[in-house]
């Protein structure tokens, strides 16, 4: 029993040291100059846990948002810098940027590094290399006929499910909410992503449902949810992975694989924005009416399925979905970097080398200098030189050299299904005031969001 109480002092006093005294030490010490940054909270300085507190209640960026209201550079950690000017954005990510991807990375990959995580700049130029080529725009146009089977399907289930047309001024009876279109916008990016890239058809849209089968090591057999198992890491990841020296010892993530990063970033992003893009046309109709207008004015009314080449050069259907990714970026965290051995300059300042930077494009895209009016769904502001003007500061795919190389992928997806959807049914929230649950993992997701569906007038014919 002695040696047991020893044992015990002698481990609370080892965390001790470790974990309060050291880190007290080094703020004090200050050996890369970072106490001339505020502070997040009042222990950010010494401690990774506020950051890691606030991302395991979902809300990291909303908090870090108000927090750059008052200073444009927060310490969020005791390596760690937030910068909310879109300056930096340059300076962290920009094709000439000597910072690399943070040891984040490398706490999330397995044996072989994927195009996601891998840190060295040219291995990272490699992989990118090889794969550029099938996600080339040209290349994924050779595709379009898989993703218009999908929207078929879906198109499908959606009219199965069709109810009467909503008198104006209604709310919907809860028993005509009869889909959950974050659900279903999930099941289609999955199914689109799985055929694009790994020629599965993944029957999701057939069955209404994720349910599969999965054989234990003991040769049972149980069903279960695809989506869970795609996105199981998400939640401890973004808890645990700021504080890297603990990540390991606490979380078993799933060794990743190309194709798998493929299956879970290329699907769950772009069914966050196929889904936050129809909540906020619901919610401004006067959008949702002016983006009708120019789909209609492209396609034939018996059209059922939105070929890309008429819809992919429509600038009010592109600004449609550019301003939902400004508002709700589907990657929204701070995506961190790591500065140089050397350190490097941001914004005209010197940071040490070995330092965590980054920038959450959650912050930048409410920059009010660069976004007048950030909480209003305006996407006219995307039009014209203005829009093009705005291009370098809207981030939801990230910057430079290592921003997201599936892009082309998210806007086809994005592309062909609204613009089919949007003309040919009519959609309605449970109530014009209804709001989703939003949790934040890696990811800025929202929870279900039920619907009423309706053929427009215009568009009750029969298929041929």
């Amino acid at each position: 029993m002695h040696r047991q109480y020893l044992l015990l002092i002698v481990t609370l006093h080892f965390l001790l040291i470790y974990y309060i005294i050291i880190p007290i030490i080094n703020y004090f010490r200050d050996p890369k100059g970072l106490r001339k940054y505020p502070n997040l909270t009042f222990v950010s300085g010494i401690s990774d846990l506020p950051l890691i507190y606030y991302s395991h209640k979902g809300i990291r960026s909303r908090v870090l948002f108000e927090a750059h209201k008052k200073h444009p550079v927060l310490r969020i950690g005791p390596n760690k810098l937030s910068y909310a000017e879109p300056v930096a954005i340059k300076d962290i990510y920009g094709h000439g940027t000597k910072c690399t991807k943070d040891v984040f990375y490398s706490a999330l990959s397995g044996s072989h590094y994927h195009l996601a995580d891998v840190v060295d700049k040219e291995d990272h130029a490699r992989k990118r290399k090889v794969l550029s080529n099938p996600y080339a725009i040209k290349n994924l146009e050779g595709s379009e006929y898989k993703v218009a089977d999908m929207t078929q399907r879906i198109i499908k289930a959606f009219d199965e499910r069709c109810t009467s047309p909503l008198p104006k001024g209604r709310n919907p009876d809860p028993q005509d909410l009869t889909i959950d279109y974050r659900m279903w916008t999930n099941l289609y990016t999955i199914a689109a992503i799985a055929n694009i890239g790994l020629s599965e058809d993944i029957r999701f849209l057939d069955q209404g449902n994720d349910i599969i089968s999965s054989e234990a090591k003991d040769g049972t057999v149980k069903k279960v949810h695809f989506r869970d198992c795609l996105y199981a890491n998400a939640s401890a990841t973004s808890t645990l992975v700021w504080t890297y020296d603990w990540y390991e010892a606490l979380v078993r993530v799933s060794k990743l694989v190309s194709s798998t990063i493929m299956m879970n970033a290329g699907s769950d992003t772009t069914g966050i924005s196929l889904n936050n893009v129809m909540l906020l046309l619901l919610k401004n109709p006067h959008c949702l009416e002016k983006l009708r207008e120019e789909i209609d004015g492209v396609l034939e009314d018996d059209e059922v399925i939105a070929p890309y080449d008429k819809v992919k050069h429509l600038p009010y259907l592109r600004a449609c979905l550019d301003e939902n990714m400004r508002m709700y970026p589907p990657v929204s965290f701070h995506v961190p970097r790591r500065t140089p051995q050397e350190g490097t300059m941001i914004r005209g300042e010197f940071v040490a080398g070995n330092t965590s930077v980054g920038i959450s494009a959650y912050v930048v895209h409410r920059n009010e200098d660069i976004f007048p009016d950030p909480d209003t769904y305006k996407p006219e502001r995307w039009l014209g030189d203005k829009g093009r003007d705005l291009q370098p500061y809207f981030v939801a795919f990230s910057a430079g050299a290592r921003g997201y190389i599936g892009r082309n992928i998210s806007y086809l997806e994005q592309t062909v299904l609204l613009a089919s959807l949007v003309h040919r049914f009519e959609f309605a929230l449970p109530s014009p005031s209804w709001e989703p649950v939003r949790h934040e993992t890696t990811n800025f997701n929202s929870g279900p969001m039920p619907l009423k569906v309706w053929r427009r007038a215009s568009r009750v014919y029969e298929d041929n």
